[in-house]
């Protein structure tokens, strides 16, 4: 029997274990936290009743940027993150926004670019982590 894997809205809140358990680890889990949390929407993706996979938007003037976007370690591998953020370019590549965009861990840019995302000249470091702005522009 295979297990059913479904994507829903979740409260910020319920984002905050997979944040820190797969991003930052080493850090509180006040670290993880982002101060306009309650005014994104956040993504879960279940497998089974289980949360696996999250990723927070928030509308902004460059457009829609995703935040957060982390697979629990043991899950990762197995597609759901993918499955994830395909539900995200799908549901906005509608001509809802002109553009998606993230700041990506260097070390994952590939991953991003199978998604059409390209890589920006802005470039920074955050907790001895180099971050690139990677964006997808959609054509109005």
């Amino acid at each position: 029997m295979k297990t059913e894997i479904h994507i829903k809205p979740i409260h910020y809140t319920k984002t905050w274990p997979i944040r820190h358990s797969v991003m930052w680890p080493n850090q509180s889990i006040e670290f993880i936290k982002l101060e306009k949390d309650a005014e994104g929407s956040h993504l879960g993706l279940f497998v089974g009743e289980h949360l696996t996979s999250i990723i927070s938007l928030f509308h902004t003037q460059e457009g829609l940027q995703f935040r957060k976007f982390a697979t629990l370690t043991e899950a990762q591998g197995k597609g759901y993150g993918t499955q994830l953020l395909t539900e995200v370019f799908k549901s906005y590549s509608n001509g809802s926004v002109s553009r998606i965009w993230c700041n990506a861990r260097v070390e994952k840019a590939k991953y991003y670019e199978r998604f059409g995302l390209q890589r920006t000249n802005k470039t920074y470091r955050k907790g001895g982590i180099a971050f690139v702005v990677m964006e997808k522009l959609f054509c109005s």
